[in-house]
């Protein structure tokens, strides 16, 4: 049905020359560059229509400070947190407020790399290793409860994916490794349902989200969602969050493909 062509970006400076002649680019990227908004922001000035969000929701989304004041600002709710460039804003009395343990995080990253769970004071050290991989971090309320995945096509929620990690929580090699976590398709009690649904579309549409992204959320104890954050680059190898979503649905991996592939196309011809 298509020609393929492979472009591997290897370096900032040669996509351009790699993405010239190509009617449509179906992005697999993931991290900064490939996932903050740079590359979609290329093409888009190239007039090549690609897969996904915007060069704005994507830099947003890619930035957890970012995400969490524009929920906030929609009163969406998110895990209390605060971000320091430096060890030397770290404010150990909001910390105490938000009361330990807590999550240590690059404010710009994703796949859970350089992310600690702090357990006291005397580990918030952990923010240095943070800035070793940027030049922000985020310091996060811990909200203790089972972690789910709300994929978004189109401005509809898709079956959700509850994240059961075998360890602490769902890090990079357990988000990497064949069986790091058990990954199940659930059906969420009706008004746990309606409550999950509303904050991910309400999140999607807050962040100018398009085509499809995947909304993570946590549901506490008391059956209480709150965002974590938003992926606009998914996953999406076959075994990835978002297939086993659309597989739910009895939309098998090759027919998600052309969904996006055919979405994307529309959206990009409305600008």
């Amino acid at each position: 049905k298509y020609e393929v062509i492979p472009v591997v970006i290897d370096d900032n400076e040669d996509i351009i020359t790699k993405v010239k002649g190509l009617d449509f680019a179906l992005l697999a990227l993931h991290g900064k560059f490939g996932e903050d908004g740079t590359v979609q922001s290329v093409l888009q000035t190239l007039d090549i229509p690609y897969s996904g969000c915007g060069p704005i929701s994507s830099g947003i989304c890619m930035d957890k400070d970012f995400t969490k004041r524009v929920l906030k600002a929609n009163d969406i709710r998110t895990a209390r947190w605060i971000n320091v460039s430096s060890v030397d804003e770290i404010d150990y009395d909001k910390i105490e407020e938000m009361g330990y343990p807590v999550f240590v995080k690059p404010t710009n990253g994703g796949s859970s790399v350089a992310t600690f769970k702090v357990k006291e004071k005397s580990e918030i050290r952990a923010v240095e290793e943070g800035l070793k991989w940027d030049c922000e971090v985020m310091i996060e309320e811990f909200i203790e409860g089972e972690e789910i995945t709300c994929p978004i096509f189109d401005g509809e929620m898709w079956p959700v994916i509850a994240i059961k990690p075998h360890l602490d929580f769902f890090d990079y090699t357990q988000k990497y490794a064949a069986n790091g976590a058990d990954e199940i398709v659930v059906e969420l009690e009706e008004n746990l349902h309606k409550e999950v649904e509303k904050m991910a579309l309400d999140t999607y549409k807050a962040l100018k989200c398009k085509v499809y992204a995947r909304v993570d959320m946590i549901v506490d104890k008391n059956g209480v969602p709150y965002i974590l954050e938003v992926n606009t680059l998914p996953g999406m190898t076959p075994a990835s969050l978002f297939p086993k979503s659309a597989a739910a649905k009895n939309i098998s991996y090759s027919e998600l493909l052309d969904k996006i592939i055919e979405t994307s196309i529309l959206v990009r011809s409305l600008f």
